[in-house]
C-alpha cells in the first residue's frame, strides 16, 4: 500500500521510468503472459514459470511499482493480477500497448502445460466439492446469499432490459433451477450448463417438477462446443463466478454466444473476507470486484448496462449486473 501511494504521488517521469523498468525483464513479460487473464498467487505463479519464490516475490514487486500488477488478499493467500486502469493518464497508451504486447508471448510447452495443471487443479477441486455436496447446495447458498435476496432483483433487471424476452436464454450453473422458471417462460428456448452431473440432475428434477418443457440440460462448460453456434439473446450467471478457476474467462466465452445486442447478467458477490465460504461452499474467490467485472467485459467490446448492489446481509453485498454486446 504504501509503495502505491508513492508510485501515485511520484513525478511523471519517475512513473514512466518504473513502467519501462517493470517491463525490462524476460521473466516479468512472462509473468505478466500469465496474468493475461486471470489471478495467480505467487506459489501458482513459481509452479508455472519453474521459479524460486524469493525471486518471484522480487519481480511481483517490481511490477507492482511499476503499476502493471495489483494484488488482492483471499484467504492466508495473495492472488496478483495485471493492473487495467492506469495510475498514470499520460502513459494509458504505453501501457495499453506493452501489456497487448505481452499477451502475445508464447511460452514453452512445459510452462503451457504446468499452466494448464494449475487451471485443471481448480476446476477439479470445484468439480469435486458439487459433485460431494449437491444434495446441501440450497443450505451452503443460504449460509451466504440465498436466492430470495437477489432472485427478483435478477428477474427485474433482465425483464426492463429485455420486455419482450427473445428466442434464446442461457444460464450458466443453474444451481438448484430456481432462475429456470423466470427464462422458461419468457423465451422461447432455455439452456441450462453446468459441469456438475449432480447439480444438473437436481435442476433438471426442478424442471421437471415445475412443467418447465423447453429446457435443455447440457453437461459442460462455457467451452463446451454445442454452444459455438449459439446466438443467445441473454446468458445468465447466478452467484457463478465466483466457483470458476479462470472468472475472466467465461467473458470471452459468453461474448462469442450472444447475439448483437445480446446480455450478459451477473449476480455476483462482492468482495468479502469470509474465509469460511471456501470450504463451506467450494468459492474459488471471495467474491469479485466490481471494476473487475467491468473490466474484463470491456477487454471483450461488451459494454457496461444497468446494474443494482443489494445491501449487506450476514456480510456479505450483492451486484447484479449486466453487460450488453453492441449491436
Amino acid at each position: 500500500m504504501i509503495a502505491e501511494l508513492a508510485l501515485n504521488d511520484a513525478p511523471l517521469d519517475n512513473r514512466l521510468l518504473q513502467l519501462c523498468k517493470a517491463a525490462a525483464d524476460p521473466l516479468r513479460l512472462q509473468i505478466l503472459r500469465v496474468l493475461s487473464r486471470d489471478a495467480f498467487s505467487v506459489q501458482e505463479l513459481c509452479q508455472i514459470l519453474d521459479c524460486r519464490q524469493s525471486g518471484m516475490s522480487h519481480h511481483l514487486k517490481i511490477l507492482s511499482q511499476g503499476g502493471l500488477i495489483t494484488k488482492r488478499r483471499e484467504g492466508n493467500s495473495l492472488f496478483y493480477r495485471r493492473r487495467y486502469q492506469p495510475e498514470a493518464p499520460e502513459l494509458a497508451e504505453l501501457q495499453h500497448n506493452l501489456l497487448a504486447a505481452a499477451e502475445q508471448l508464447q511460452l514453452d510447452e512445459q510452462q503451457q502445460q504446468r499452466w494448464q495443471q494449475v487451471v485443471d487443479e481448480r476446476h477439479e477441486r470445484s468439480r469435486l466439492f458439487f459433485a460431494d455436496h449437491a444434495s446441501q447446495f440450497g443450505e451452503q447458498q443460504e449460509l451466504m446469499v440465498g436466492f430470495a435476496v437477489y432472485g427478483h432483483s435478477g428477474a427485474e433487471l433482465l425483464a426492463n432490459s429485455q420486455p419482450k424476452g427473445g428466442e434464446l436464454a442461457i444460464e450458466i450453473g443453474p444451481g438448484d433451477g430456481t432462475f429456470l422458471g423466470e427464462l422458461s417462460r419468457r423465451y422461447q428456448r432455455v439452456i441450462a450448463l453446468d459441469n456438475s452431473a449432480e447439480m444438473l440432475n437436481k435442476a433438471q428434477q426442478h424442471g421437471a417438477e415445475e412443467g418447465l418443457s423447453n429446457i435443455e440440460f447440457l453437461l459442460g462448460d462455457s467451452r463446451s462446443e454445442a454452444l459455438h453456434q449459439a446466438k443467445a439473446d441473454c446468458v445468465v450467471a447466478n452467484m457463478v463466478l465466483h466457483h470458476l478457476p479462470s472468472p475472466a474467462d467465461i467473458f470471452v466465452d459468453v461474448s462469442k454466444m450472444l447475439r448483437p445486442g445480446g446480455l450478459f447478467c451477473i449476480t455476483e458477490l462482492c468482495p468479502h473476507d469470509q474465509n469460511w465460504a471456501r470450504e463451506a461452499c467450494g468459492d474459488q474467490w471471495l467474491g469479485i470486484d466490481p471494476d473487475e467485472l467491468t473490466e474484463w467485459a470491456a477487454a471483450c467490446s461488451l459494454e457496461n448496462g444497468p446494474s443494482v448492489y443489494l445491501a449487506q446481509l450476514n456480510g456479505f453485498r450483492v451486484q447484479v449486473r449486466q453487460f450488453k454486446k453492441p449491436e
